[in-house]
């Protein structure tokens, strides 16, 4: 309540990039201060065994996680973590570090509960990421590493800049996500076509050989994939042992949005996130429970209430992410989540 009387008016009255920065750079002031970090971790906190859970070999201490997108650096996660997140998902980082693309770049649609963004994987490089967290030798929080390509690198040679990433996170992440879903990079969609997706995950798997230890490895795929290109996914999936999928990155569609077509018109290309992408993500995720009982799915797309958190899990979901429905009904979502699938088991 207090969050949507008061600091959510507050940061919306800026452009919602530059919100994003304000927020996390005063949530992490805060949380750098044990008295106040106490008081968040009181105030957010909401732990029962009954919500943990074992997916692809790691122990959750609750099925909620934090999506890629948020803290594209691994900057932020130390912060976040104090909200009572089972797991931080950080990232899209990219070998090179990238600008992304013009400003701005990053919209609300607050009509829709949705938010509309073109970034373009923009992060220091993996080279940074790997020093913020060697420097955490404390860490409390399950880490995933979501990995990409950068702009300039052809699609020929874009195995070579996954294998970059993966190799330089590897001792410090819990999990991998080979991204080939965001729609904001030329031509990395085509990277989800079969041939290329098999060479690609079929190198990862062979990389994840060469290691001592064993780290999970799963594919984020588009919410725009037919049933037909979906079934083609989940078969070079089960053949290279990939650990799961996320369903699902951003849409292209404006299907179906309350927000006025001028203002769609105005805010032009990238990928929507929010509420009006949950039905699609649900569907997806629904299909593949389905065809694959087995496999690891964490479900991501409009989550924007405790009621979306808990359709999307009964419809097969093992764990789910948040990232635009915390935009816009603020951090106390994640314990009223926990709280209702506590009482629903």
């Amino acid at each position: 309540m207090f969050y949507r009387l008061f600091i959510k008016p507050f940061l919306f009255l800026f452009p919602a990039e530059k919100a994003h920065h304000i927020s996390t750079s005063i949530f992490g002031i805060i949380t750098s201060i044990p008295v106040l970090k106490s008081i968040v971790k009181f105030i957010f906190s909401y732990d029962a065994p009954v919500l943990e859970k074992t997916v692809f070999g790691i122990r959750f201490p609750n099925p909620v996680g934090l999506a890629a997108g948020f803290d594209k650096e691994g900057k932020h996660y130390k912060a976040m973590s104090h909200l009572g997140f089972g797991f931080i998902e950080i990232g899209t980082v990219t070998p090179k570090g990238q600008a992304g693309n013009l400003q701005p770049r990053l919209f609300r649609l607050p009509e829709d509960k949705a938010l509309i963004n073109r970034m373009g994987f923009n992060n220091e490089g993996v080279e940074g990421m790997v020093e913020r967290l060697k420097k955490d030798t404390s860490r409390h929080i399950i880490i995933g590493g979501n990995i990409g390509k950068n702009k300039v690198t052809p699609n020929e040679e874009a195995i070579n800049d996954y294998e970059i990433c993966f190799n330089a996170l590897y001792p410090h992440v819990d999990y991998f996500v080979v991204n080939v879903s965001s729609p904001n990079t030329p031509n990395l969609r085509a990277l989800q076509d079969k041939e290329p997706l098999n060479r690609l995950l079929a190198r990862m798997a062979e990389l994840r050989q060469t290691k001592k230890e064993y780290k999970p490895i799963l594919l984020k795929i588009a919410p725009d994939l037919g049933f037909e290109q979906i079934n083609d996914t989940l078969d070079i999936i089960e053949s290279n042992k990939i650990d799961g999928i996320i369903a699902t990155n951003t849409t292209i569609s404006r299907e179906n949005l309350k927000s006025g077509q001028n203002r769609i018109d105005e805010i032009g290309n990238g990928g929507l996130s929010g509420q009006p992408l949950h039905k699609r993500s649900m569907e997806v995720v629904k299909y593949i429970r389905s065809r694959k009982p087995e496999l690891a799915i964490i479900g991501v797309g409009g989550i924007c209430s405790d009621k979306d958190a808990i359709n999307m899990l009964a419809a097969g979901a093992d764990l789910i992410q948040l990232y635009s429905g915390m935009i816009y009904e603020g951090p106390s979502i994640v314990r009223k989540i926990k709280k209702a699938i506590k009482n629903s088991i």
